[in-house]
């Protein structure tokens, strides 16, 4: 139950829905609880009253030897009718004389409620307190039924007892006695069967409206999950309430934002990189009419160093822009053939066989990242060993060596832009120490990251890549692409 809560934004709508329906009966309940009851008693009363009257009218017409006659098909499984020559002068003797009746079974009335009647008037006389007698009203006079004397009682002890007197005109005394179990449970069928379609019609109306409600936030959220890994997003339809249409609003706002700032940077960036490349020419031109040979050596290499760095920072731009297109391949044969063609070039790279794993990402943009882990474990620890390790929430592509690893105080520190371990600032050594940081920005752009961890003989570097629901996916996946390209060009790590 807690965890349709935590997880189900439906759940969570029909439990309140439903627990709003409960405290609003249980209160109905607890208000006209009281009022059922009195309601009940009165219609109860009026009733018995009422056909006592009638019975008095016809016994005053009919001759005194149908009378026993009259009173016994009269009675009812809870009312009976009896005459005597004095009235209720003793109230308390009066009324153990009504249980008495009460208790006697009728002809045709089911021995069973015949046993229930006896048992009650036998509890009812057992609990009658002789010291205090039953008060006993007059209901003769205006406003009365009755334009005769009349005697009204409730009956101690029995439920919803009522004891009535009334005189006939030949001055016997016609009495009544009524005797019955008011139903007094809440939880009736009818009330259960009420409850549950009441409950079954708001469910349907809360998982609608719940429905409606998460399917937007639903579609905001694959939107999100794709435009985090650098896919192209088109736009969420801006309809519904204000509060989803303001939030998809929005998001398409963030989403322009976003993409006007890459856009806007990378132009930037190729603009630095065209401008530069005329005083480099010029400096270039200059440093040829330097006569000291050394001197115009160092200064041509520091010429060469600025402009390979102006375009390894533009190419870095470049990746930030993720303009390639997302599609399926096979990761497995991916990784594969990039370990194939740096084998073939004669670098000391292994790769363990691994079954086929359909991903959806950037092949060329991976397949860069993942190159730049190779060629920096060959290039510092002397081999590189790639494996492809499928856990419960990611898929890790493991590339591990044989090198010194990298001091504990530097692992995030070597992912920054133009940092490195090696100082020299060779080429050849170490690259412009832009590698990892392009590497870094692919991984992140598919939503994942690369993990550095030092081994006992080596370091081992993880592209970890999140597990995604294919079907979740704004667009259907073309046909897997199981032979990725195999260019070779790449920035120096």
């Amino acid at each position: 139950m807690m965890l349709l809560w935590r997880r189900s934004l439906a759940a969570r709508f029909l439990m309140l829905v439903l627990l709003a329906l409960a405290l609003s009966q249980a209160i109905t309940f607890l208000i006209s609880w009281d009022e059922r009851g009195q309601a009940l008693h009165a219609a109860a009363k009026g009733e018995f009253v009422s056909r006592t009257s009638s019975l008095a009218i016809l016994l005053d017409t009919t001759p005194p030897s149908l009378r026993p006659d009259i009173l016994n098909v009269s009675g009812t499984a809870y009312t009976r009718f009896w005459t005597s020559h004095d009235g209720p002068s003793n109230p308390l003797a009066w009324q153990q004389e009504a249980l008495t009746q009460l208790a006697k079974p009728l002809p045709g009335i089911a021995a069973k409620y015949a046993a229930y009647m006896n048992g009650q008037a036998s509890n009812a006389v057992a609990a009658a307190d002789p010291s205090v007698p039953p008060r006993m009203l007059d209901l003769s006079g205006s406003g009365s039924p009755f334009t005769r004397p009349a005697k009204f009682l409730y009956l101690d002890g029995a439920p919803n007892g009522m004891g009535l007197s009334v005189r006939l005109d030949d001055s016997t005394w016609l009495n009544a006695a009524y005797a019955k179990v008011m139903p007094s449970a809440f939880w009736t069928a009818q009330s259960a069967i009420s409850l549950a379609l009441t409950a079954l019609i708001l469910s349907a109306i809360a998982i609608f409206g719940a429905q409606a409600i998460a399917r937007p936030l639903r579609r905001l959220a694959n939107a999100a999950e794709l435009f985090g890994r650098g896919e192209a997003v088109p736009r969420l339809p801006e309809s519904g309430p204000d509060d989803i249409r303001q939030t998809a609003e929005a998001f398409n706002r963030m989403q322009e934002r976003l993409q006007r700032f890459v856009e806007d940077r990378t132009r930037m960036l190729a603009a630095i990189s065209h401008d530069l490349r005329t005083p480099l020419t010029s400096l270039r031109l200059r440093a040829e009419f330097v006569q000291d040979h050394d001197l115009q050596e160092k200064m041509l290499k520091t010429i060469e160093e600025i402009q390979t760095m102006t375009e390894a920072a533009l190419a870095f731009a470049r990746e930030d822009a993720a303009v390639e297109e997302t599609r399926t391949v096979d990761l497995s044969a991916l990784v594969g053939s990039l370990c194939d063609d740096l084998e073939e070039l004669g670098q000391n790279v292994t790769v363990s066989d691994g079954p086929k794993v359909l991903y959806r990402c950037r092949p060329d943009s991976l397949r860069r990242a993942i190159r730049n882990l190779v060629e920096n474990a060959v290039r510092y620890g002397e081999q590189a060993k790639v494996s492809l390790v499928r856990r419960t929430d990611s898929l890790d592509i493991v590339v591990e060596d044989a090198g010194p690893g990298i001091p504990q105080a530097d692992m995030e520190q070597v992912f920054a832009p133009f940092f490195r371990l090696e100082q020299s600032r060779n080429r050849e050594t170490g690259g412009v120490g832009l590698g990892l940081s392009i590497a870094r920005a692919i991984a992140r752009h598919h939503g994942g990251d690369i993990v550095l961890e030092n081994r006992s003989n080596g370091l081992r570097a993880i592209v970890r890549l999140p597990l995604i629901d294919m079907a979740r996916q704004l667009a259907p996946a073309p046909v897997p692409e199981t032979s990725p390209p195999t260019g070779l060009r790449s920035l120096p790590a």
